[in-house]
């Protein structure tokens, strides 16, 4: 078999990775050995391959750092309108190959590396990954950033500098185990502190009502310390930036009162504060009321509200004199755009600025914050949804209580105009919820507070509109809008895949690249054999390079020709990882059977880290691997089924895997998985779905064509029938008798010999309490994996679908999605123009 090209063999033929000059070469290779020399003057003679990484990395982001000036003082000098997007999470995994790809530099550091006698990809694979996120929100955060940046918007992102990110996932005899993420042990070559704009954060204290207006005193005081990342658009010449904020005890910390004896102690309790900063909450999709995260969430949004406010006050560049003091103008400014909840704290500390500092009336400062700030919605699902304990706020931050109740009855009272004789529509839409205990439901604030409420994708936006939100959308519908979610194409085709990249270029040139609807001119190459011949190939490339990082990595040898089969996602029961797991038992009760039918071969991947605390998810992981071990260990079955968890999963794998995929798993009940960011990068790399009408989905299957699609199971409204007749689990189970036979399986221990009760809680859950109704959608999912298996074996037929489905990949651009909440929410204009190098005269 041909030894699988590598992306640096390709180095001659990619147009689409810029141009390596002569000059650039030298250039680059005459700075690289500066900056190594540098590195090694300190202390050693010795280069490490992490010195020639840092040495890589410093050279690229030599090639930042003037854009990234000339960027900013572009924007003093136009004043355009800012976004400000606030974040917990921005999932922004490795830098460097993303830095080279916008830059145009690709080809001339692979070129400059080569001639050094360097390995390029060997010197990316020393960058850690920046793990500042669980999954779809904090990877949406950072294709937005990408989009932001190549569409001339003057955008920031605000969020938190996590010590440690997500965790790295062990598979210990078949167990998840985590182990902490320090990412920064070796140093971050992509940050810059900045302490000049060190500010300032309050806790605790006391409110007192004087006549000279509120004052919120006797606080404990962290410091914000902000790093900036520059964020480079697509070869436009703009940089914009990424500022994350790291918490620092003042120096009088504790000290003030201490006692003999007592000053180490209060120098030791200096962590204290900086925890804020410490560590990301792993959960996705599940709110957990501690108050070290509720201080995570004040401490990002009161450190970047004074910086907008700076910002918005000062104009020139540089410069720190005040001069625009009208503050009714912000909205005219500043837009600020909350991703989930978790920055809603932004809507009573902007308040309090504007009240408090500012000394504005309410109903003017109230105007502003409205019209200043929107909320993106990411899920229904109701134990995601945050609501804080009041008694927490009034402890933690009592001013922002006071606020939101003046909010809540100011909103209440205007519900009540509108609808008199109606307590229960008071008692829903209230920001307070009644009972056991108060709690202040954040979804809530974040509607009332804003002018402008989205969901993520469109049946996500009409379930919110329909259901959750049903009476803030009586009330005001004009503030609810659709923002489909959409990738950035740089990282995830150019960057992941650059073979695919190239083959399309060739046949319709590369600006798809910043125009991604332009793919729809591949539906002229549909029946051409050429055509269909270069995916299929470079599909196989793809697999035979993934195969040989699994060999490489984990020691597992696969079957490159037979179906990839992959799911992953985070794992949680609505995604119904489980689903899959009965068709993997399915399959492989059938090919024991039957063994000397001829069966398409599938390696079947399932990958994605479970939440610490979420005992099901974990065991859902155990089952994953009990399978594969009985599975792939059958020597009836051979290389016809393998079954594969892929660990730690994170962006630096997604980068790998999703480009061998042959088909995509997204099979989540239907009504549950808001949009989906995966389902489109595998549509976009050529794997086919087979999915659920559900998030995104629907309208991946309306832009390529359902007929090009494996749809199957319930759809929205056939779950909310059964809701109101009631699953019975029991009823499937015995009508199906493959599934019954799967489900005996597990629960007798066939798949654990020596722990035949090990699953009994999955078996218990999904015949008794199972939310998310996979026995409901199993018979139609065997049936509809039987089609998949079938198209499979006729390569042409099945590459025809995948080239449908790489053209209808252009609505799914986060370019798209972008200028969508330019145009619709922030009143701001998206632009492709570039702006001057910095060697260009301005």
């Amino acid at each position: 078999m041909a030894k699988p090209l590598t992306d640096n063999d390709r180095r001659k033929q990619i147009s689409v990775r810029g141009l390596a000059g002569v000059e650039n070469v030298a250039d680059l290779k005459t700075n690289f050995n500066r900056h190594l020399h540098f590195t090694l003057v300190k202390d050693r003679n010795v280069a490490t391959k992490r010195d020639y990484y840092f040495a890589l990395a410093n050279t690229v982001r030599d090639h930042l750092v003037g854009r990234w000036i000339r960027t900013q003082q572009h924007y003093y000098d136009k004043d355009p309108k800012r976004v400000y997007y606030l974040s917990l999470e921005f999932y922004m995994g490795r830098t460097l190959q993303n830095t080279m790809v916008n830059l145009g530099l690709e080809n001339a550091c692979d070129e400059a590396t080569y001639q050094l006698g360097l390995d390029m990809e060997e010197l990316q694979d020393i960058e850690e990954d920046a793990g500042l996120g669980n999954g779809g929100l904090g990877r949406l955060a950072a294709c937005f950033l990408d989009s932001m940046a190549s569409l001339g918007l003057a955008a920031y992102g605000y969020g938190i500098r996590y010590e440690f990110g997500i965790f790295n996932q062990k598979i210990i005899n078949g167990w998840q185990v985590e182990e902490a993420d320090d990412w920064l042990r070796y140093g971050n070559p992509w940050e810059k502190a900045r302490p000049e704009y060190m500010r300032p954060v309050h806790f605790y204290g006391r409110v007192e009502h004087t006549g000279e207006g509120v004052k919120w005193v006797d606080t404990q005081v962290v410091l914000a310390l902000p790093y900036d990342t520059p964020v480079p658009g697509y070869r436009n010449n703009i940089v914009n930036t990424m500022r994350l904020w790291s918490a620092k005890a003042p120096c009088e910390f504790n000290l003030k009162d201490f006692n003999v004896g007592g000053y180490i102690q209060a120098v030791l309790d200096r962590n204290l504060a900086e925890n804020i900063s410490r560590v990301l909450y792993p959960n996705d999709n599940f709110f957990e009321g501690k108050e070290l995260r509720l201080k995570q969430e004040y401490f990002v949004v009161a450190a970047t509200l004074q910086d907008i406010i700076r910002r918005f006050k000062a104009s020139k560049f540089g410069s720190t004199e005040f001069v625009r003091l009208d503050l009714s103008k912000m909205p005219d400014k500043v837009a600020i755009q909350l991703n989930d909840t978790h920055p809603a704290l932004a809507i009573p500390e902007l308040m309090r600025i504007l009240v408090d500092i500012e000394k504005l009336d309410w109903e003017k400062a109230w105007d502003i914050v409205n019209r200043t700030c929107a909320y993106t919605n990411h899920t229904v699902l109701p134990e995601a949804l945050e609501r804080w304990p009041v008694d927490l706020f009034q402890n933690l931050l009592p001013r922002h209580l006071e606020i939101i109740y003046e909010i809540n009855r100011r909103h209440l009272e205007r519900i009540s105009n509108i609808y008199p004789e109606d307590p229960d529509r008071l008692r829903r839409m209230s920001l307070i919820e009644e009972g056991n205990v108060k709690k202040i439901n954040m979804a809530h604030l974040c509607i009332v507070g804003s002018h402008a409420v989205n969901g993520v994708a469109r049946i996500h936006s009409e379930i919110i509109k329909n259901t959750v939100f049903k009476d803030f959308y009586d009330l005001d519908p004009q503030k609810f809008q659709n923002k489909t979610n959409g990738i950035t194409p740089r990282r995830w085709l150019v960057m992941c895949n650059p073979g695919l990249a190239e083959v399309i270029a060739e046949r319709i040139g590369e600006d798809y690249i910043r125009d991604l609807d332009q793919l729809k001119k591949l539906l002229d190459f549909v029946n051409d054999d050429a055509f269909i011949r270069d995916v299929a190939k470079i599909k196989q490339e793809n697999k035979l390079k993934f195969a040989a990082h699994l060999e490489e990595h984990y020691k597992v040898k696969i079957n490159p020709s037979s179906m990839f089969d992959v799911q992953v996602k985070r794992i949680h029961e609505y995604k119904r990882q489980l689903l899959n797991c009965l068709h993997i038992i399915t399959f492989y009760n059938r090919i024991k059977n039957e063994p000397n039918k001829s069966w398409t071969p599938r390696t079947i991947m399932i990958g994605g880290k479970a939440a610490p605390g979420y005992h099901t998810a974990k065991m859902i992981i155990r089952l994953i691997t009990a399978i594969g071990d009985v599975v792939n260990n059958d020597p009836v079955v051979g290389d016809r089924l393998k079954v594969i968890f892929l660990e730690n999963y994170r962006v630096t794998l997604a980068e790998k895997v999703i480009p061998a995929a042959d088909l995509s798993e997204q099979i989540s009940t239907a009504g549950t998985e808001a949009s989906g960011t995966g389902n489109m990068k595998f549509m976009l790399n050529g794997a086919l779905t087979i999915g659920t009408m559900d998030g995104a989905n629907v309208e991946m299957a309306e832009e390529a064509g359902e007929e090009n699609l494996f749809i199957f199971g319930m759809r929205v409204e056939d779950v909310e029938a059964m809701d109101k007749k009631g699953y019975d689990a029991i009823c499937y189970y015995n009508r199906i008798p493959e599934l019954k036979q799967a489900m005996d399986q597990i629960s007798a221990g066939f798949f654990s010999p020596g722990e035949p009760e090990l699953f009994k809680d999955l078996v218990n859950m999904l015949m008794h309490h199972d939310r998310f109704k996979v026995f409901a959608d199993y018979e139609d999912y065997i049936k509809c994996q039987e089609k998949v298996s079938a198209l499979y074996k006729n390569p042409k037929e099945w590459t025809k679908k995948v080239i449908h489905n790489i053209a209808g990949c252009g609505k799914f651009s986060s370019d798209r999605t972008i200028s969508q909440y330019a145009r619709e929410i922030w009143g701001m204009k998206p632009s492709l123009e570039k702006i001057a190098a910095p060697d260009d005269p301005r």
